[in-house]
């Protein structure tokens, strides 16, 4: 009776754990192909950076966000062999079930072989009839000697099937125990890349510690241009939202490759419906996020503040298509220095900002909608990305929070 139980207990749990495993197998093949792409990005900047002597700095950051995705993509290796290991565990419970099923099976077959082969004589059935108390009796012992033969090729065909059953799990056994051997391999192949790329990052660091006039320079040019970019953005929102600029901004000559659109009545109600999808924004452009939201600090002088980053920025293939992350109209198209050609997108008292575009397929004024291409980035300075910022009517946001989880 308890291994009976058993055996009902394992076909009730069994199912649903291959169920939620076949769902976890999707996801992890998901984030996995994530990483990889956005390893290649890396990779297509670093190889950039290389042919075009790009800074240092640059080079450094491209390396710790490739290091940092590798050992996410190890992770994801490491979660897959657990996953695949308590696989196993699963299956080789399937078959010692089914092993137990199948003895049990052969061992009352072979009584009943045993029983039929020692009573072959035929004489023995027929006193075996007539031995009965009754007609009853007798005709239940004709009706069970009748049927004796076709219950043991009955039982013959099932032992057969799942004996067949039993060989396919041990085959399917077999195969993960070859697939995990794979994936620790690769595994160990990952762990040699990484352990090159932190070398890669130590060497980028020692170059930077030789370099430090030179960096000082760059980071002084770099921090104007950020400065002057986050200016010329609050600008136009302010003149979007019909409210007066800052002196520091106001009297600033705009770059605008094309004509601003006129003055429109703030759609409010777009503005609200952008808001309830916080969260849910799709992205811009996929790839890995370099440079985040906020505060920066120089990763070889801890003590240097960079400037503070309004948006993030992504690593992108050049030529890779940029897109709108919400409904809106395309409120300028500007040219500024170090970002190239940008993009402001109004969605009633919100705004999304897209710069570093080589080509823009919108002009100011345009009503565009989710998903719909703005233009395409170019590489800069050695480096091709996206700069993505997000502004409300009070300032700017963090844009990460508002796009959907990847």
């Amino acid at each position: 009776m308890r291994r009976f139980l058993s055996i009902l207990v394992l076909s009730l749990l069994l199912p649903a754990a291959y169920t939620a495993s076949a769902q976890d197998t999707s996801a992890q093949t998901t984030r996995r192909a994530r990483l990889e792409h956005e390893i290649a990005i890396i990779d297509g900047q670093l190889r950039e950076n290389a042919t075009r002597n790009s800074n240092a700095l640059n080079t450094l950051s491209l390396v710790q966000q490739k290091i940092e995705l590798r050992r996410g993509l190890i992770k994801e290796g490491e979660q897959e062999i657990a996953r695949l290991d308590g696989e196993m565990r699963r299956k080789q419970m399937r078959i010692d079930s089914l092993q137990v099923r199948l003895d049990t099976m052969t061992f009352y077959y072979n009584k009943l072989v045993k029983g039929a082969y020692k009573n072959r004589d035929a004489r023995v059935w027929y006193m075996y009839i007539l031995a009965s108390e009754n007609l009853a009796q007798g005709l239940r012992r004709y009706s069970f000697l009748k049927n004796l033969s076709r219950e043991m090729n009955s039982q013959g065909v099932k032992i057969k099937a799942a004996k067949e059953v039993l060989e396919g799990e041990k085959e399917q056994l077999a195969g993960m125990r070859a697939e995990a051997a794979e994936l620790q391999k690769a595994r160990m192949a990952e762990l040699e890349t990484l352990r090159r790329e932190e070398a890669t990052a130590q060497q980028t660091i020692q170059v930077l510690k030789k370099e430090k006039n030179k960096y000082q320079s760059q980071l002084n040019s770099k921090r104007k241009e950020v400065e002057a970019l986050n200016k010329e953005i609050a600008r136009i929102i302010a003149e979007a939202m019909n409210t007066k600029a800052k002196s520091s901004s106001s009297n600033k000559k705009s770059s605008s490759s094309s004509s601003k659109a006129a003055a429109a009545p703030i759609d409010y109600t777009l503005g609200k419906e952008f808001s309830s999808n916080k969260g849910k924004l799709s992205w811009p452009a996929e790839g890995p996020v370099v440079e985040k939201f906020g505060a920066q600090y120089h990763p070889v002088y801890t003590q240097l503040k960079l400037p503070d980053s309004e948006g993030i920025s992504i690593a992108l293939s050049n030529g890779a298509q940029v897109k709108a992350v919400f409904d809106g109209v395309v409120k300028s198209v500007i040219v500024q220095p170090g970002y190239n050609k940008c993009v402001l997108v109004q969605h009633g008292d919100y705004f999304t900002f897209y710069c570093k575009l080589g080509t823009v397929s919108v002009k100011a004024g345009d009503k565009v909608k989710t998903g719909q291409v703005l233009g395409a980035v170019e590489p800069i300075g050695g480096s091709t990305q996206l700069h993505f910022q997000l502004w409300s009517s009070k300032g700017p946001q963090n844009p990460v929070p508002w796009l959907r989880p990847r």
